[in-house]
C-alpha cells in the first residue's frame, strides 16, 4: 500500500468516526434533554427575556437537583432576539435545526411567538410561551401553549376594575404600533366603550422617546384615565412627560409595566399607576417564598411576574416530561393535559386551543413598589 493510500484510508477512518460522533453526541448519550429558550436578552426589553431565562434555570437547577426526572438532564439553550420579529423566527430555527431541542419555553414577546409559533408547529417542536399575551396567539397551532393571561382577559378585569371601583369614565389610549400594543388597544377599546367612553387613541412606535405630540391631542379631549399599551421604558417615561405636562390622569396598563425598571425609570411619575399581573412576590403561600428564596440566592433580586410565569411554565415542561414521557410528542401530549397545575401564580390549566386558565391580578405602585390591590 502506498504512503498517499494509507493516509487516505486513516483520513476517511476519522471522518466517518466524527460523523458518527456528531450523529450521537456525549450529551445525548447520557441522556440530556435540551430546552430551548428565545427572547430579548439586550434591547429595549431586555429585562422581560432576561428574567424569563432567570426563572427558567431556577426550574431546570431545582429538577436536575433533586433527581426527580432520574437519569435524564435538562440543558437551557438560550438565543437573544434583541426583540426584533426576524431574529426571533432565525431563533427558533436555530434551537431546532441546529441545536435540537426537544422543547422551547418562548418567545417571550407577542411577536416573537407570532414569528416562531409556524415554525415551531412545521418541525413539531412543542413551544410554550410564558408571556405573550396576544389575542388568539394560539390558534390552530397544537404545538403553542402559553402560560399567561390573553390580553382580552387581562383588560376585561382590568376595564371593570377602572370603572366600578376606581371611578374612571373618559379612557384615552396610547399604544405602541406592534402585535403586542396593537393587541391591547382593540381589546381595551373595545370593553371601554361598553362600560364608559373612549375619548382619545394615539399610537406610538417602539423605541420612541417623545410622546408629547400625543398627549397634546390627548389632553385635548379631557381624559380622567390613560391606558398605555406597551412596555415599561416607554411607559415610564410617557408617565414623567404626562406629569411635565399637567396631564392629571390616572395611569393604567397591562402586564408590560410590571417590571421594576418602570419603577426605576419613572420614579415619582409612575406612583399610583395600575397593571394586571400574573403573579405577586409577596404572597406567603409557601410555595411562592421557596421561589423567591431561591430567585434571590441565585440572581440577587427579587423575581418579578415574567421570572415567575417562566419558572411555571419551565415547571408544567417538567411536569409533562414526568407524566407523558421525554419525547417532544410526548411532552406536547403532557402540556395539553395540563389541568389545576398548581403554580406559583396560580392554579394552571390548558384549554383545547392552547390557552391559559387562571386569575387575573391588579397591581398598584405605592411609595417605589407594586403592591396587590386584587
Amino acid at each position: 500500500m502506498s504512503r498517499k493510500s494509507y493516509w487516505m484510508i486513516v483520513t476517511a477512518a476519522i471522518l466517518c468516526l466524527a460523523m458518527a460522533m456528531v450523529g450521537c453526541s456525549p450529551e445525548e448519550e447520557a441522556g440530556v434533554l435540551k430546552i430551548g429558550n428565545v427572547g430579548p436578552l439586550t434591547g429595549g426589553a431586555a429585562n422581560y427575556g432576561i428574567n424569563v431565562l432567570r426563572g427558567i434555570e431556577v426550574a431546570v437547577d431545582e429538577a436536575n437537583a433533586s433527581g426527580e426526572l432520574g437519569d435524564l438532564t435538562l440543558k437551557v439553550y438560550s438565543e437573544d432576539t434583541g426583540g426584533d420579529w426576524s431574529k426571533a423566527a432565525n431563533a427558533f430555527s436555530k434551537l431546532i435545526d441546529v441545536d435540537k431541542v426537544d422543547v422551547i419555553i418562548g418567545g417571550v414577546l407577542s411577536s416573537e411567538s407570532e414569528a416562531g409559533g409556524p415554525i415551531a408547529k412545521d418541525a413539531a417542536i412543542p413551544t410554550i410561551s410564558p408571556s405573550s399575551t396576544s389575542a388568539g396567539l394560539t390558534l390552530d397551532n397544537p404545538y403553542l401553549f402559553r402560560n399567561c393571561l390573553s390580553d382580552e382577559a387581562q383588560i376585561e378585569q382590568m376595564a371593570e376594575y377602572a370603572v366600578n371601583e376606581l371611578g374612571l369614565g373618559r379612557f384615552a389610549i396610547l399604544y405602541t404600533n406592534n402585535d403586542y400594543g396593537v393587541s391591547l388597544k382593540d381589546s381595551f377599546e373595545a370593553k371601554a366603550k361598553e362600560l364608559a367612553k373612549v375619548v382619545a387613541i394615539e399610537g406610538f412606535m417602539d423605541g420612541d422617546e417623545n410622546f408629547k405630540p400625543q398627549l397634546t391631542k390627548i389632553k385635548q379631549s379631557n381624559p380622567d384615565c390613560l391606558y398605555i399599551g406597551g412596555y415599561y421604558t416607554e411607559g415610564a417615561k410617557i408617565a414623567q412627560q404626562a406629569r411635565e405636562m399637567d396631564l392629571n390622569v390616572q395611569i393604567l396598563g397591562a402586564d408590560g409595566l410590571c417590571n421594576v425598571a418602570l419603577i426605576e425609570i419613572g420614579e415619582e411619575a409612575v406612583e399610583g399607576t395600575y397593571a394586571t399581573s400574573g403573579f405577586y412576590p409577596d404572597d406567603p403561600t409557601p410555595a411562592v417564598q421557596n421561589f423567591v428564596t431561591a430567585y434571590k440566592e441565585k440572581h440577587g433580586e427579587d423575581p418579578d411576574m415574567f421570572a415567575a410565569q417562566a419558572y411555571d411554565a419551565a415547571r408544567i415542561v417538567i411536569n409533562a416530561i414526568k407524566t407523558s414521557g421525554p419525547s417532544s410528542e410526548e411532552i406536547r401530549e403532557g402540556i395539553a393535559a395540563t389541568w389545576n397545575f398548581p403554580g406559583i401564580t396560580g392554579n394552571t390549566s390548558i384549554d383545547e386551543e392552547g390557552d391559559t386558565i387562571k386569575d387575573v391580578l391588579i397591581l398598584k405602585v405605592e411609595n417605589g413598589k407594586f403592591v396587590r390591590v386584587r
